[in-house]
C-alpha cells in the first residue's frame, strides 16, 4: 500500500540531489588557479607601500615580491577582480617575497560588482583564516562552502609582530554559468501549461535571487478549487503559503505555511528550494530548512493554466498586479526541472517574458557598518549657515538605543540630535539646557528592517518623516530659525570633541547606514574609505555585516529569541524550561528525584529527558514508606458499559494520558516495574474467546500492536489471570468471561510486560447477542522504581574506567552526576575531538574543574569548596556549555559562570568515545563511586556497562552515610541496593521520612493501656530493626515527648504505673497549667508546675521530659521551662504500664491525679514517645501484635485540623495511596448494568414498592428513637455542681469528637 508513496519520496530526493550536483558546477574538478593569469590592473588595495598597484600572485618574486600596504593597520586589504562570476573553492597565501613581512590570521571578502561586500563564513560566524609563519610558504584553506563572486579581498588581522603585512595569494575555482532574470518591480514570467490544468503530486522548485526590497512575490500559482502555492518576501523574510484541496484556506487569509530566512534584502544572493511528495513538505532557505505537512484531504497540488514568477498578475488587467512584486534578480529558477529562465530566454511560446532583462542590474549603493557601541562614528561635511537644514538616509539596527545625528546648528541654532530610544525616533532640537524642539515617531525600529530617515527645516518648520510617513512636533512648540552647521556626525561622536561640537546623551549606535544625503547631496562613502571625504572610527566601509542572532533560533523548547547587536536573548516563559537558552528543566525526571528532595504524595510534574526534547508530564507521586509509585491517568477512569458491538460494528475507545507517547514511554523505560490494571465484566459476553478462538476483545499497546492476553497473564499467552491458576468458572476456558455465562462475571488482573504499556486502546466485539452486555475499566498506568537515579559504578583501580560512544552536542551540552570518593584528585570524564575537548575532575580535594575548548582555546571553570569534597559523602556536579555561557555548579555552592564569545567557533566537535572514570591515557584515573551519570537528559546505564569492565564494579553502597538526615523523629536509614529508605519503626511518625504524625481523638473515657512485657515486633518487616517494644530493669532515662490539643481542664495526658504503685503524671489542672507529678513512694511526691498560660486553650502545645539519671528537664512549646536534680536516695521503680487518658485501674491516685481523671483526656494527642516506643502509633497501626489495650472510642484524626476547625468540627483524614481511586469491581455489577427487559422490570417495581413500605415503617420508629436519645443528650449535658463555667462550655469539645467518629465511621 505504502510503495507508491515510498518511490515517489526515494524519486525527489533524487532529483534534489541532482539538482544539488548541478549548482557546485561539477565540484568535483572546480579547483583550477583562477589569480595567475590575472593582469596587474586586476589588483587593487586600500594602498601600496609603492603608491601604485603590486601584482600579488603566489610565487610572485618581480619588483616588491607581492603587496605591502603603506601602513600596517586593520584598515587594509588586498582585492583582486576575477572579471566574470566563478565558483571559488580554495584560497592560499604566502608573506610578501624576501622580506619578513607576513600575515598570520585573515578573513575573506565577496562581492559580485566590488561594492556591498559579503564576508566569508563559517559556523555562522565570520570565519578567521590561520596565515603564515614565514615568507615562502604556502598555507592552503579549502573553503567548507564554495562562493560564486567576481571579487574577492583579504582582509589581514593579524602580521608578524617583526614586519609589516605582507601578502601573495592564489584563489582556486572553476567557472560558473548560470540563467539570470531581472525583475524591475513592474515585471513578471508567466509559464503557461500546455494543459488547462496542471496536478501534480510531486514539486520541486528551486531558484536563487537577490534583492534590496524585503517585499515582493517570487512565484505564484492557483487552482478554482482553493489550491494555491505562493512564495513571497515579507519584511526580509521568504513565507511559503501551500495549500492543497481546501477552498477556505485563500491567500491572505491564512498564515503562511511556513517562514524562514533572515535580512533577505541584503542585496547578496539567496539559494531556495522547496520539495514536496504529498503533504510533506521540506522547505530550504540558504542552509536552513524546514519541515512540515500541508493542510487538506487530498495529496495533489490543482494549479489552473499558468504559474507566475515575480508578481501575482490580475487577470484580464495587463501590468496589475494583487501583490507588490519582486524587485531584484532571480538566477537559475527550476520548475519540476524545466528551466523557466531558459526558456525565457530562447522566446519559447509556453513563457511570456513582461519587462524582463537577462542580465543583473546592480545598484551601487555603498552601506557602512557601526561596530563599537563606544567609538564608532562618521563624521560628514555640509554648507553650513544655511536657512534651513535637509538630512536623509536609511539605517537598520537590532539595538533599543543609539544615536543616529549629532550636529552643532549655526547662529546660535542649538544641537540637533536625532537618536533611537526604545526603538522609538526620537529628534530634539537643543539650546544650551532648554529643550525648543521635540519630535517622537515609530515604534520598534530596531527589528532589522531598513527604515528610511529623513529630516527638512523650513521657514520655522521642521519635519521627521519615518518610512515615507510625516511627523511634526507638538503644537505648543516654541518656534525658532535654523541655521544648518558644517559638521555631521553620524552613530556617536569622537572622545575628543566637546559636547558644543557633538552631543551624544545614549550610547553610540550599532548597525548600518546607507544613502546619506545632506543638503539633497549624496555622500561618497568610497571617498570616505579612501580618507578624502570626512573622518571616521570603527566602520566597516562597503558592507553591512548585520546578523540575525536568532536565525537559526538557538532558544530551546519553544523559547522565544531577541536580540542586540552583539547578542541574543531567550525568553522562557512558558516554556518549562529556564537557562540562558531555555535548556535546563524546571521540573525533576521521576517522583525518585522528588521524594529525595523531601516531597510527599502529590501531583508533580516529571520531565524524563530533563533537557532533552521531551515536555514534561504530570503524574502523581505517591510517596510511601516503601516504594515510590508513579501515577498516570487517562480520559476513561470509569467503569463503562457496552452493548450492541460486534466484530463488524465493533465498540472501540482510545485512551489519552495528556502526553506524547514519547514521553509515556521515556517514563516506562526508566521505572523498574510498571503496570495497569483491566477488569472486564461479562454478561454472555466473551472475552479472548478460549482456548483456541479468535479474541473477541482486545488491546492495543504502546507501538500500534494489538494483543489478545488479558490482565495476570504473561505475553504470548492467551489467557487470563484465572486461567494460570486454574480458577476460572469454566475449567474449559482460561478466562471467566470465556465461559458464556448468563449471570455476572469477570476478569481482572493487572498487564506488567513493560515493552507493550499503556494500554492506549481497547476494541470489544461481541456485546450483541441477546442479553449479552459488558463493562470495563482500564487503570491508570502505575509505575514505581527509577533505574537511573541510583544507577552508580565504584572505580577502585586509578587505569580503570568505563567507555560510552562520542557525546554528541555541538550547540548545548549538560553533564550532571553524583560522586563519592577518598581521594585526592581524579578525571570524572573526558571526551577528545581533534581540537575540542571536554574534561571534568576533582583536581583538588576541595576544587572541581571543569575544561572545555571549542576551537577557541581552552576554558577552564573551578569551584572552590570551603568543606572537602573527598569525604566519602555524595556530592552533586551539574556543568553546561551552550552559545551564552559555560557553567559549572557543585552542590548548593554558588555557580561559577562565564560568557561565551558570540564570535569564532561555537560547535563542539567531539569525535573520540566518551571516558568514564578516567582518560584515554589511564592516567589520573578517579578512585571512588560515580552516580546518575546524565549528558543532555540522557541516561549512561554505568551499572550495565561496568558488569564487562575490569576494576570497576556495579553499585556503591553507603547511601545513609550521606542522607541518612532525610529521615526525622528518630527515623532510622536503611540501606537497599538502589537508594535507602527510612525505618519509621522507633518513631512516633511515621511516613517515606518519619515526620508524618500519628494523632487521635480521644472522647470522654478512652483509653490506651500499653503493657511492659517481652517484645513484640510492630512492623510487617520484621527483619528490620528490632522491636521497639521492650522491657527494663529499672529504667536509667526518660524520654517523653507528644503532643495535644484540648480545651478541657483539668485532665489527664499521660500517666506511667510502676510495679510498687509509683508512678508519673503529666496532667493539665483546673487552670490550665501544666503538672508533671513524680510519686517514688508513698511518702514522696515531686510535683513539677509549668504555669504561665492556660494551655487548655484549643491550640497544639509540645511537651519534652527528659530524665537522665537525676536530672531532669522539661520543655513546654520548644522552651526549656524546668530542670531538677533527684536526691541521691530517689530510686526508680521498674515500669508496669503506660497510659495515655482515662486510667482505668485508679486505685492508689492521690486526689489531684484523680480529679483529673475523672474525664480523663478530651482533646487531640499526637506523636506520643516513651524512650524508644510510641503507644499511640501502636493502639493505631500494631493493635493486633502490640501489647496495647484500647477502652472508648479512639478516632485517628490529625490534631492541626483540629487547631484549624477551631476544635468546632473535627475532619479526619482518610490517606490515599492513589487520587485516582479503584472500586471493588470483584462484587457483582449493580442494577445499572443489568439487563431492563419487561419481566425483570416488574419484578423490580414490586420490590421497590416493598422497600419504600419498609422504610416508611423504619423511619417512624427511628424518629422516635432519635427524640428519645436527644432527652437523654440533653440530661448528660447538667454538668455537676462543682464544676465551674468554662469547664462546663469547654466540654463540649465531647460532642465535636462524637460527631467526627459518627463521620469517620460513615
Amino acid at each position: 500500500m505504502d510503495s507508491v508513496p515510498q518511490l515517489t519520496s526515494v524519486l525527489t530526493l533524487l532529483f534534489s540531489g541532482l539538482w544539488h550536483l548541478g549548482l557546485t558546477a561539477t565540484n568535483y574538478n572546480c579547483d583550477d588557479p583562477l589569480a595567475s593569469l590575472l593582469s596587474p590592473m586586476a589588483f587593487s588595495s586600500s594602498s601600496d607601500l609603492t603608491g601604485t598597484p603590486s601584482p600579488a600572485q603566489l610565487n610572485w618574486r618581480v619588483g616588491t615580491g607581492g603587496w605591502s600596504p603603506a601602513d600596517s593597520n586593520a584598515q587594509q586589504w588586498l582585492q583582486m577582480d576575477l572579471g566574470n562570476r566563478v565558483e571559488i573553492t580554495a584560497v592560499a597565501t604566502q608573506g610578501r617575497y624576501g622580506s619578513s613581512d607576513w600575515v598570520t590570521s585573515y578573513s575573506l571578502m565577496f562581492s559580485d560588482t566590488g561594492r556591498n561586500w559579503k564576508q566569508y563564513k563559517q559556523e555562522d560566524s565570520i570565519w578567521t583564516f590561520a596565515g603564515n609563519i614565514n615568507a615562502d610558504s604556502v598555507v592552503h584553506h579549502k573553503l567548507l562552502h564554495s562562493v560564486r563572486a567576481r571579487f574577492v579581498r583579504f582582509v589581514p588581522l593579524e602580521w608578524n609582530p617583526s614586519g609589516k603585512i605582507g601578502m601573495r595569494v592564489e584563489v582556486y575555482g572553476c567557472s560558473y554559468k548560470s540563467d539570470v532574470a531581472d525583475f524591475d518591480g513592474r515585471s513578471s514570467l508567466l509559464y503557461r501549461f500546455n494543459q488547462k490544468l496542471m496536478s501534480t503530486l510531486k514539486d520541486v522548485i528551486s531558484l536563487k535571487f537577490k534583492s534590496m526590497q524585503g517585499d515582493g512575490v517570487l512565484f505564484h500559482g492557483e487552482g478554482q478549487r482553493g489550491d494555491h502555492i505562493t512564495l513571497e518576501l515579507q519584511k526580509g523574510r521568504l513565507a511559503l503559503h501551500l495549500n492543497l484541496d481546501d477552498s477556505k484556506a485563500r491567500l491572505g487569509s491564512s498564515p503562511p505555511s511556513a517562514t524562514l530566512g533572515s535580512l533577505l534584502d541584503d542585496q547578496h544572493w539567496h539559494s531556495v528550494l522547496m520539495e514536496r511528495v504529498g503533504k510533506q513538505v521540506n522547505f530550504t532557505v540558504d542552509r536552513h530548512t524546514q519541515h512540515f505537512r500541508t493542510m487538506g484531504e487530498a495529496d495533489a497540488l490543482d494549479i489552473d493554466y499558468e504559474l507566475s514568477f515575480g508578481g501575482i498578475p490580475v487577470p484580464g488587467k495587463p501590468g496589475t498586479f494583487l501583490k507588490k512584486n519582486f524587485h531584484g534578480c532571480i538566477e537559475n529558477l527550476y520548475y519540476n526541472g524545466v528551466n523557466i529562465i531558459d526558456l525565457a530566454k530562447r522566446r519559447k511560446h509556453q513563457i511570456y517574458t513582461g519587462n524582463v532583462t537577462f542580465s543583473c542590474s546592480e545598484p551601487q549603493i555603498v552601506p557602512i557598518t557601526f561596530v563599537n557601541s563606544s567609538g564608532s562614528y562618521l563624521l560628514l561635511p555640509g554648507t553650513p549657515q544655511i536657512d534651513g537644514l535637509s538630512v536623509s538616509f536609511q539605517f537598520r539596527t537590532w539595538n533599543k538605543d543609539g544615536l543616529l545625528l549629532s550636529t552643532a546648528l549655526s547662529e546660535g541654532s542649538g544641537t540637533l540630535l536625532l537618536s533611537l530610544e526604545s526603538g522609538i525616533l526620537r529628534l530634539v532640537i537643543q539650546k544650551m539646557t532648554e529643550r525648543v524642539a521635540e519630535i517622537l515617531t515609530g515604534s520598534n525600529l530596531n527589528d532589522g528592517l531598513w527604515h528610511s530617515v529623513s529630516i527638512n527645516a523650513r521657514r520655522n518648520r521642521i519635519t521627521l518623516t519615518l518610512d515615507n510617513e510625516a511627523a511634526s512636533p507638538a503644537q505648543d512648540t516654541a518656534w525658532v530659525q535654523i541655521y544648518s552647521g558644517n559638521s555631521y556626525y553620524f552613530g556617536g561622536c569622537p572622545d575628543n570633541l566637546t559636547d558644543s561640537q557633538c552631543l551624544n546623551p545614549i550610547k553610540a549606535f550599532q548597525g548600518c547606514m546607507r544613502l546619506i544625503f545632506i543638503d539633497n547631496q549624496p555622500k561618497d562613502l568610497i571617498s570616505v574609505q579612501q580618507g578624502s571625504l570626512g573622518k571616521f572610527s570603527d566602520l566597516h566601509i562597503d558592507l553591512c555585516s548585520i546578523k540575525d542572532r536568532c536565525l537559526p533560533n538557538y532558544c530551546e523548547h519553544g523559547g522565544s529569541c531577541s536580540q542586540s547587536w552583539t547578542t541574543f536573548y531567550c525568553n522562557c516563559s512558558d516554556t518549562s524550561y529556564t537557562g540562558a537558552t531555555c535548556h535546563n528543566s524546571i521540573y525533576e525526571q521521576s517522583c525518585e528525584v522528588y521524594r529525595h528532595q523531601g516531597n510527599t504524595a502529590g501531583f508533580f510534574h516529571i520531565d524524563s529527558d530533563g533537557s532533552g526534547p521531551l515536555g514534561p508530564l504530570r503524574v502523581y507521586c505517591n510517596i510511601t514508606e516503601d516504594k515510590i509509585w508513579t501515577s498516570v491517568q487517562h480520559n476513561s477512569t470509569g467503569l463503562t458499559h457496552v452493548r450492541g458491538a460486534n466484530p463488524e460494528n465493533p465498540y472501540t475507545m482510545a485512551l489519552d494520558y495528556g502526553g506524547s507517547m514519547e514521553q509515556l514511554e521515556a517514563m516506562i523505560d526508566r521505572s523498574e516495574h510498571c503496570e495497569q490494571e483491566v477488569a472486564y465484566h461479562c454478561r454472555r459476553s466473551r472475552l479472548l474467546n478460549t482456548p483456541d478462538g479468535t479474541p473477541f476483545t482486545w488491546w492495543i499497546g504502546r507501538s500500534n500492536e494489538r494483543h489478545p492476553y488479558w490482565g495476570g497473564s504473561p505475553p504470548g499467552v492467551q489467557q487470563c489471570e484465572c486461567g494460570l491458576d486454574e480458577s476460572c468458572l469454566d475449567i474449559r476456558h482460561f478466562c471467566n468471561c470465556d465461559a458464556d455465562k448468563d449471570e455476572w462475571a469477570n476478569d481482572t488482573g493487572f498487564l506488567s510486560f513493560k515493552d507493550h504499556l499503556p494500554v492506549t486502546q481497547i476494541v470489544i466485539t461481541d456485546t450483541d447477542r441477546s442479553n449479552s452486555e459488558a463493562a470495563w475499566r482500564i487503570g491508570p498506568l502505575r509505575c514505581y522504581g527509577d533505574r537511573h537515579f541510583w544507577n552508580a559504578v565504584s572505580f577502585y583501580t586509578e587505569a580503570s574506567y568505563i567507555h560510552f560512544p562520542t557525546f554528541h552536542a555541538e550547540f548545548s551540552a549538560d553533564i550532571s552526576f553524583f560522586f563519592k570518593t577518598t581521594a585526592l584528585s581524579g578525571v570524572f570524564l573526558e571526551n577528545l575531538g581533534i581540537k575540542d575537548f571536554i574534561r571534568l575532575e576533582i583536581s583538588s580535594p576541595s576544587e572541581i574543574t571543569f575544561a572545555i575548548d571549542v576551537g577557541n582555546g581552552p576554558v577552564e571553570l573551578v569551584v572552590q569548596s570551603p568543606s572537602l569534597l573527598n569525604d566519602n559523602q555524595w556530592h552533586y556536579v551539574r556543568a553546561e556549555r551552550n552559545l551564552k555561557e559555560t557553567s559549572l555548579q557543585v552542590d548548593s555552592l554558588p555557580r561559577s559562570t562565564r560568557e561565551t564569545s558570540e564570535e569564532g567557533h561555537f560547535r563542539l566537535q567531539l569525535n573520540s568515545q566518551l571516558f568514564v572514570g578516567g582518560t584515554s591515557s589511564r592516567q589520573k584515573g578517579f578512585l571512588g563511586c560515580i552516580r546518575s551519570l546524565h549528558l543532555n537528559g540522557q541516561k549512561l546505564d554505568l551499572e550495565e556497562r561496568a558488569k564487562f569492565t575490569s576494576g570497576v564494579r556495579p553499585g556503591c553502597p553507603g547511601h545513609c552515610s550521606s542522607y541518612g538526615s532525610i529521615c526525622h523523629n528518630g527515623g532510622k536509614c536503611v540501606e537497599k541496593h538502589s537508594g535507602y529508605l527510612c525505618d519509621c519503626t522507633s518513631s512516633p511518625y511515621e511516613g517515606p521520612f518519619c515526620k508524618k504524625e500519628v494523632s487521635a481523638v480521644f472522647e470522654a473515657g478512652t483509653s490506651v493501656t500499653y503493657m511492659f512485657q517481652e517484645p513484640y515486633p510492630v512492623t510487617k518487616n520484621t527483619s528490620l530493626s528490632s522491636s521497639a517494644i521492650y522491657t527494663d530493669s529499672a529504667p536509667s532515662k526518660e524520654n517523653i515527648a507528644f503532643s495535644f490539643v484540648t480545651a478541657q481542664a483539668p485532665s489527664l495526658l499521660f500517666f506511667i504505673n510502676s510495679t510498687s504503685q509509683d508512678f508519673l503524671a503529666v496532667l493539665l489542672c483546673k487552670n490550665g497549667s501544666l503538672q508533671v507529678r513524680y510519686q517514688l513512694s508513698k511518702d514522696e511526691i515531686h510535683i513539677f508546675t509549668i504555669d504561665g498560660e492556660n494551655f487548655a486553650n484549643r491550640r497544639m502545645h509540645h511537651v519534652k521530659i527528659h530524665r537522665e539519671g537525676r536530672e531532669l528537664t522539661i520543655q513546654m512549646d520548644q522552651q526549656l521551662r524546668l530542670s531538677y536534680n533527684f536526691s541521691p536516695e530517689v530510686e526508680f521503680r521498674v515500669i508496669r504500664s503506660l497510659t495515655l487518658g482515662k486510667v482505668t485501674e485508679n486505685h492508689g491516685l492521690d486526689s489531684e491525679v484523680a480529679k483529673a481523671n475523672s474525664l480523663g483526656f478530651i482533646g487531640c494527642l499526637s506523636s506520643v514517645q516513651y524512650n524508644h516506643i510510641a503507644p499511640l502509633k501502636a493502639a493505631l497501626r500494631h493493635a493486633t501484635v502490640a501489647p496495647v489495650t484500647v477502652q472508648g472510642t479512639l478516632t485517628e484524626s490529625s490534631c492541626g485540623s483540629l487547631v484549624d476547625s477551631d476544635v468546632n468540627a473535627v475532619t479526619t483524614v482518610h490517606s490515599s495511596s492513589d487520587p485516582f481511586g479503584k472500586t471493588d469491581e470483584r462484587e457483582p455489577l449493580t442494577n445499572a448494568v443489568r439487563s431492563d427487559s419487561a419481566v425483570i422490570g416488574g419484578v423490580i417495581a414490586v420490590v421497590i414498592f416493598i422497600i419504600f413500605c419498609i422504610i416508611g415503617i423504619m423511619t417512624r420508629f427511628l424518629y422516635q428513637h432519635k427524640q428519645s436519645h436527644r432527652t437523654n443528650q440533653m440530661k448528660e449535658k447538667e454538668y455537676p455542681e462543682n464544676l465551674d463555667h468554662s469547664f462546663r462550655n469547654d466540654i463540649d469539645l465531647q460532642n465535636t469528637v462524637s460527631e467526627c467518629k459518627r463521620e469517620y465511621f460513615i
